[in-house]
Order: structure tokens, then sequence, then C-alpha cells
């Protein structure tokens, strides 16, 4: 199955690759990058197919059982511009230019030193060189780090203070997953093209599973009145389990003491690393989401996070240097 779905996706992409990107790369003078902008054309490709699957799929989900009533346009809209910037691959395509040399460099002196990739494929060939094998450990690997980073990121103050902009959507719809700030994109971008490097996956592999996480998360932020059940919830992050996380006052702060940063519900796919490490909390509720600080006193502090892309970017790093 993974071999065939890998299969219809190279051979759009090469369609797409020869007929439009690389007349656009030859006329743009980039025909140095004609390599690089194959594999850029799948990062294009997985990114429409996972538009088409959130304006066909989960668009309509939202509107036939929403948690609320979507009353800030302006926000959502901002939200959409997020996640053309990532899912279309223009930030992938800003950060290569960042990034690349930085990782072909720190590959070339662990090569050096005689460090080799530890390849999932070879800890038990007979089994783990099975494709979907594979995939799924580096799924589980991938999972595993994303629950760290994110967890430290509510952990830090200074990460946090980027972090936050994420936390301010006060209206979660399925377009709420790329609203980042930069600098924090920027950072888990080096952290994972590292563990890539790290464990050998092939970059095919690791379009496939940023992809698929991705759209797990389009879910899971949807303003969708959604649950998997009982035993459902235990194996895949639902967009209540994960709403919790957002919630006011509960989903980063630690419980009973809102000056202290903390939260629950750190998971990105599976909630098993939540239940491990006991940061779960399995709720029926459906709770209103956003930063304590944001409302007005005496719950909060009425802090803005700022109500567009520049402005949430520019008061994150305000935050982040304590420049009021």
């Amino acid at each position: 199955m993974l071999e065939t779905l890998n299969g219809w996706i190279a051979q759009l992409e090469g369609t797409l690759f020869q007929d439009v990107v690389l007349p656009a790369v030859y006329n743009l003078g980039f025909g140095g990058y004609a390599e690089d902008a194959f594999t850029g054309t799948e990062w294009l490709l997985v990114g429409l197919v996972q538009i088409a699957v959130m304006v066909l799929i989960l668009g309509p989900l939202e509107k036939l059982r929403p948690v609320e009533p979507v009353t800030d346009r302006a926000g959502v809209r901002t939200d959409i511009f997020y996640t053309l910037i990532h899912r279309l691959g223009l930030f992938r395509l800003a950060m290569f230019f960042v990034l690349a040399p930085l990782t072909d460099a720190l590959e070339g002196h662990l090569r050096m030193f005689g460090w080799q990739r530890v390849n999932v494929e070879d800890w038990w060939p007979a089994v783990t060189s099975i494709p979907l094998v594979s995939f799924f450990l580096y799924l589980l690997l991938f999972d595993l780090l994303d629950y760290w980073y994110h967890r430290l990121s509510h952990t830090y103050r200074w990460w946090w203070s980027l972090h936050s902009v994420h936390h301010s959507q006060r209206q979660m719809t399925l377009w709420s997953d790329n609203r980042n700030h930069l600098l924090d994109d920027m950072l888990r971008d080096l952290v994972f093209a590292v563990a890539a490097i790290a464990v050998g996956v092939e970059p095919s592999q690791y379009v496939l599973l940023v992809a698929l996480s991705q759209l797990l998360q389009s879910l899971q932020h949807a303003n969708l009145r959604l649950h998997f059940g009982a035993i459902g919830e235990r194996l895949l992050i639902s967009p209540r389990f994960h709403r919790t996380h957002h919630a006011v006052g509960l989903g980063h702060e630690a419980a009973g003491v809102p000056a202290r940063l903390g939260g629950c519900n750190y998971g990105v796919i599976f909630p098993w690393w939540d239940m491990l490490f006991g940061t779960a909390v399995f709720t029926p509720a459906y709770h209103p989401t956003g930063i304590r600080d944001q409302m007005p006193p005496p719950a909060g502090k009425g802090r803005d996070y700022g109500a567009g892309l520049l402005a949430q970017q520019w008061y994150g790093i305000k935050r982040l240097l304590r420049l009021g």
C-alpha cells in the first residue's frame, strides 16, 4: 500500500516538476538548484493534497459539528495565511537556504570522526526493513521527539514567549495548527533535520511523515466536537484531547499555579507519551481556548498578542527580549 502511494506521488511529482517547476527554476536563473527543486516539488505537491483534504473534508465537518460559532473571521484569515506559507513549502524554501548549509556541514564533520547514521531498517532487518514497519517506527521516534520538544516549549519562559503565539488563538479552527512564531519554527526545523540525519530516514519517507503529522494536527485543531471514545482517545489524539491542551488556565499552566508554566496533553499524534510521562488529561469538556493573561483584569492582564502575522511575530520578539 505504501509503495503504491509512493508510486502515485512520484508520478504526479515528476509531471509537476517537468512541466511547471523546472521551467520556472531555469527562467529565474536558479538552474544550479534544479536537483533541490525536485525535493521542493514533493513538498509542494503534498501541501496541495493536504489543503484539498482540509477544504473538502475537514471544513464540512467543522460546519456539521462545531464546538462554537466562528466569530473571529480576521483571525481565521491570518491562520489561513500561516497555513499557506507552511504547507505550500514557502517557509521550507526559506529554511533550505538557511539550514541546508548548517546540516550539510554538521553531517560532514560527523563523518570525518567516523560517525554513521543509525538506520532504523538495520535494527532488525527481517522486520524493520519492511516499508510499513520502518515507517511506523520512524513515526514513533519523531512523535516522541515532538512530545519533548513541545513540552519543553512550555517549560522555559524564553521558549514560551515564542510558542505562546500558537496558544493565542481564541478561535481554534482547522487552519490554526501553523500559527507559530517563525523563530520557533526555525528551531524546530533544525532539531528535526538533525534527528532525520541521525536516524537515516529517507527524504521521501520524511516528507510523508511530516505530511501525515500535519494533516492530523489540522484535524486536532479543528473547531469540531469530536472524540474517539474511551479506547480510541488513548490510541490517537482527538480534537477534544488537544483542545484541552489549548484550554485557558489548564493546558499551558501548572495545576493550580497560574504564574508557573506547565500544562498537559503535549502529544502530537499519539497520547501514549502523555500517558507514560503523567501529563495526560482526559475530560469530556470542550473548554474555551487562549491564554489566561489575554483576559481582561481581574482574570488576566489584558495582554495583546497581536491581530495579524506581523504583529504576532513582533510581540513574540518583544516578549522574548522582555521589552514591555
